[in-house]
């Protein structure tokens, strides 16, 4: 039987929507730290994501975090697999719009512009 790319793609993601860096209050999809997702035919699942900043403390336990997450979701049937990359680097371009509207409900404006404001030279 064929796999469903896209309808395991969906938990994946909504997975990763139940993760958290135990550091900021917005899940790990949303906050931008996953950066592909790849499913194969013979049920493996791939993730490479990142943290905010190489020297975060807690990135192994974000690592263990997601890859069970992932795993609960699907089941025992799928082999899930989490990579730690830095290449690129994580920058707040990469908060989707939901965590962008999280972010702005925790702390009273869009954090993501203010960086942008304060690094373009704006």
């Amino acid at each position: 039987m064929a796999v469903d790319k896209e309808e395991i793609k969906r938990k994946v993601i909504e997975a990763l929507r139940k993760t958290y860096d135990p550091e900021i209050p917005v899940n790990v999809y949303d906050l931008g730290l996953v950066y592909d997702i790849r499913i194969g035919d013979d049920k493996t699942i791939e993730i490479d994501m990142t943290m905010t900043a190489p020297g975060c403390p807690v990135a192994s336990m974000v690592i263990t975090m997601t890859e069970a997450m992932v795993q609960e979701e699907l089941g025992d049937e799928y082999k899930v697999k989490v990579n730690l990359v830095w290449d690129p680097p994580w920058t707040p371009d990469r908060v989707t719009p939901e965590g962008r509207r999280q972010l702005k409900e925790i702390f009273g404006y869009d954090i993501v512009e203010e960086w942008k404001k304060r690094y373009s030279g704006q």
